[in-house]
């Protein structure tokens, strides 16, 4: 059984995961009930359960979360052998305090007119579980791992996974 100090391990590890990983695949649900993927640029943000997004206000991705809220985000860095699998609920969130905290100058080139363009809003997800994969060892130790386990005939120690309850843990 997991600690409630495990799940708060495991998030932080979650929360440094993420945060060398600044873009997600989100999922989303259309009307049709078919899965939509897109990239979507995680903004900066101490994790304590929820993720932000900024995005239009009027565009599909809004449309599909405010009819299925269920969203899952991939986040994937082969250089360091890490991947994350977040699922969630997600809303759109219309907070100019929230936007001008969050706020970046690179993102001018998707909002020209900056805080005050009247498209711009934030999708916010709840998360509610994730699961991660993570190898901090190098290549060559992996490499003698799996030739270890061909010898033995037994399974690989390919580094850390561990399936998180965020919603469980956090506040």
């Amino acid at each position: 059984m997991t600690t409630k100090e495990d799940g708060q391990e495991k998030i932080v590890h979650l929360s440094d995961l993420i945060e060398g990983i600044q873009v997600a695949m989100m999922t989303t649900v259309e009307a049709s009930g078919q899965l939509r993927t897109r990239p979507m640029w995680t903004q900066d943000h101490e994790f304590v359960g929820q993720l932000w997004f900024f995005t239009r206000e009027h565009s599909p991705k809004v449309d599909e979360v405010q009819q299925e809220q269920n969203v899952n985000l991939a986040y994937s860095d082969p250089s360091k052998d890490s991947y994350v699998s977040v699922t969630g609920k997600c809303q759109l969130v219309r907070d100019a305090a929230k936007v001008k905290e969050l706020w970046k100058p690179t993102l001018k080139a998707w909002f020209p007119k900056g805080v005050e363009d009247p498209e711009i809003a934030l999708l916010r997800v709840d998360v509610e579980k994730a699961e991660y994969w993570d190898t901090p060892s190098s290549k060559m130790v992996q490499l003698v791992g799996m030739v270890k386990a061909t010898l033995t005939g037994t399974s690989p120690s390919v580094g850390d996974h561990a399936r998180v309850d965020v919603k469980a843990v956090t506040p």
